[in-house]
């Protein structure tokens, strides 16, 4: 199979729903096909930070489920999924792994209580050609002190510096602490690295 959607994936506008809707099909395929990793590392970089796995798990742009999949083999029992994409959210409810799945609006409020989830995990979801950088502010804003979120930025996102410095700006304004932070492969196919980052919110 050829790239036929990363090819075009980080060259998207950013929000690129339609995207995503037509790639759902093929996204696990394709994304295998190049050793996509992230998930996985994101998924034990959370676990070796969180203090109890049974805890339920919010997996913001959950896509397909490959991130909730991931989650489930590094032991989080109960995960929940929320994504803009209707066409993934079929391909994460055929994986049997999520609780709940809801298609959310872009750039909207989560609606849950804060405190209802340890972590909201953000796996492959801001960067380039995908989700706005303020899409951070929306996974911070649904968690309650003590919280924990894991995301990543991949090599496209780290070249554009509004990206870490969202992150920064928690940092250094006390309203979030960095617990993890490891460069490292992303998709090794097309030579694509990324950041893994854990921030427990204070």
């Amino acid at each position: 199979m050829s790239n036929r959607f990363l090819d075009k994936a980080y060259t998207a506008a950013d929000s690129a729903e339609a995207l995503y809707d037509a790639w759902a099909a093929t996204y696990d395929a394709e994304l295998g096909e190049n050793g996509y990793v992230t998930p996985v590392r994101c998924a034990k970089a959370l676990a070796a930070h969180s203090r109890d796995l049974t805890d339920p798990i919010l997996d913001f742009g959950c896509g397909t489920g490959l991130s909730g999949l991931a989650l489930k083999r590094a032991g989080f029992a109960t995960l929940d999924g929320v994504d803009v994409s209707a066409d993934m959210l079929k391909g994460a409810a055929a994986k049997d792994i999520y609780r709940t799945l809801s298609q959310i609006a872009p750039s909207t409020p989560l609606t849950h209580p804060k405190g209802h989830y340890a972590a909201i995990t953000c796996i492959g979801v801001i960067g380039t050609g995908a989700a706005p950088v303020e899409v951070f502010d929306l996974v911070m804003d649904g968690l309650a002190t003590g919280g924990l979120t894991v995301l990543s930025l991949n090599d496209h996102a780290l070249a554009e510096p509004r990206f870490e410095a969202k992150l920064a700006s928690y940092m250094s304004t006390g309203r979030a602490k960095l617990l993890f932070q490891d460069y490292g492969p992303h998709i090794p196919g097309i030579n694509l690295n990324a950041n893994v980052y854990v921030l427990e919110k204070t």
